[in-house]
C-alpha cells in the first residue's frame, strides 16, 4: 500500500471520527437544547458537523478540492477561537467524560486533516 492510498485511509477515518462526535453532539443539542455553544443562535457543533461532512463528501469524491481546505480552514478557526476561549475561562466547550474539551480535540483534529490533505494533494499541473 502506497503512502499516498494510506493517507487517504487515515484522513477518511479521521472524517468519519469526526461526524461521529459532532453528530453526538448535534443529537444532543436537538434533545435538550444546551449540547453545545451557540454562534449567533446556530449551535456550534451544527456547524463543525457540516465542516466535517463536506470535507468528508469531496474527500471520497476526490473533487473540488478547494472545498475542503475552505470547510476545513474554517472549523479550524473556529477551535481556536473556542480553545482560546475555554483556557482563558471566557467560554465553555463540550467536554468528554474525562474531562478534556472537545474544541481542543476538534483544533488537533482539522489541524491534522489540513496537514494530511496538503501533503497528500499533488495539484493538477497545467499544459
Amino acid at each position: 500500500m502506497t503512502l499516498k492510498k494510506i493517507t487517504n485511509l487515515i484522513i477518511t477515518l479521521l472524517l468519519f471520527v469526526g461526524v461521529w462526535g459532532a453528530g453526538g453532539l448535534v443529537i444532543d443539542e436537538i434533545q435538550t437544547g444546551n449540547g453545545c455553544p451557540k454562534i449567533w443562535i446556530i449551535p456550534a457543533c451544527l456547524i463543525i458537523l457540516i465542516c466535517f461532512l463536506i470535507p468528508l463528501i469531496v474527500h471520497l469524491l476526490k473533487r473540488y478540492t478547494p472545498l475542503y481546505f475552505i470547510f476545513t480552514g474554517l472549523a479550524a478557526s473556529i477551535a481556536i477561537i473556542a480553545s482560546i476561549m475555554q483556557y482563558t475561562g471566557n467560554g465553555s466547550c463540550p467536554k468528554l467524560d474525562g474531562g478534556t474539551p472537545m474544541c481542543y480535540l476538534s483544533f488537533i483534529l482539522f489541524t491534522t486533516l489540513i496537514i494530511l490533505k496538503i501533503t497528500n494533494h499533488k495539484p493538477k499541473t497545467q499544459k
